[in-house]
């Protein structure tokens, strides 16, 4: 832990940040770090964990858990607040994705996507809220523009993203009156491991970038970031990474009409090369989540 640090408005507070070794996580750990909160820091690479709770300003644990495991989020829940004496706020951000067609797609990586970016969710929410309670603290569920746009190829992340928003909004509903505020963070394609590996795709990097401007962008994660820092600031029901995402909602309802016309014709054009799509979960984090469960990256199910 860095002693230089500077004053900040979550000074005193305890803050969750699941999925923490890297990308969003990571970088949110430092940024709510560097305005004064505490951190307990969830994943599943140990050493990476150590290494980001070694660059922290302030006090930080961090546990190595699944979010899925509901006797391990509720062990780490415990500990968090045996040590630190209260729970404030709760970022959901761990997650894992995977490309290609549903058909042929491996049916362990198109789960597991589901049960870390949904389920993980809910196993993180409910370890937490008794904490969550007696601070009347924050929850915040990390989403995405996935959430909002139903893309061919990303029925699993798709899925699982419009599931967490789903949840988080049930959530908001059930403990308002318990002084629990429930936010969901939207982010575009951020510059991640998580978007790196996918990009490392041909089929799946083309496809995307052929999406109109500006879902066509990859987006630095440093400005990304700031937002959901303010949003949590200001226990945001809703919180924006990319400006422009804001605007989606009021469009949401014609978008998967337009997606299924213009996918169809993509999917049409990319169909001779469907069979080089990689079905593993993409980026370090997914080999991660897979050396953790013991598993190796599924083969290609169109034989190539």
């Amino acid at each position: 832990m860095r002693n230089d640090a500077p004053a900040g408005r979550l000074d005193g507070r305890v803050a969750v940040v699941t999925g923490a070794a890297r990308g969003v996580g990571e970088l949110l750990a430092r940024k709510l770090s560097a305005r004064g909160a505490k951190l307990v820091l969830v994943g599943l690479e140990a050493d990476e964990l150590k290494a980001v709770a070694g660059r922290l300003h302030t006090e930080c644990g961090h546990w190595y858990a699944d979010v899925t495991d509901d006797a391990a989020m509720a062990r780490v829940a415990e500990e968090a607040v045996e040590r630190f004496g209260k729970v404030d706020i709760v970022v959901a951000n761990a997650g894992v994705a995977t490309g290609g067609p549903v058909d042929g797609s491996d049916p362990g990586a198109w789960r597991r996507v589901i049960e870390v970016n949904l389920i993980g969710s809910a196993v993180t929410a409910r370890a937490f809220l008794p904490a969550l309670r007696r601070s009347r603290g924050y929850f915040l569920q990390i989403a995405s523009l996935a959430a909002i746009t139903p893309a061919p190829m990303m029925s699993a992340y798709c899925a699982s993203k419009s599931g967490a928003e789903a949840f988080a909004h049930c959530l908001r509903a059930e403990v308002a009156h318990q002084g629990v505020g429930v936010g969901v963070g939207y982010l575009s394609w951020t510059d991640t491991d998580m978007v790196r590996g996918a990009d490392r795709d041909d089929v799946l990097r083309e496809l995307r970038q052929r999406l109109p401007w500006p879902a066509n962008r990859t987006y630095p994660p440093g400005p990304a970031v700031d937002r959901l820092v303010a949003g949590i600031e200001r226990r945001s029901p809703h919180v924006y990474a990319q400006w422009w995402l804001r605007g989606t909602q009021a469009v949401r309802g014609w978008i998967p009409g337009v997606i299924a016309t213009a996918g169809a014709r993509e999917m049409r054009r990319l169909a001779p090369r469907l069979a080089g799509v990689g079905y593993g979960l993409v980026g370090a984090g997914g080999a991660a989540d897979e050396a953790a469960r013991g598993g190796a990256r599924p083969e290609n199910r169109h034989g190539a």
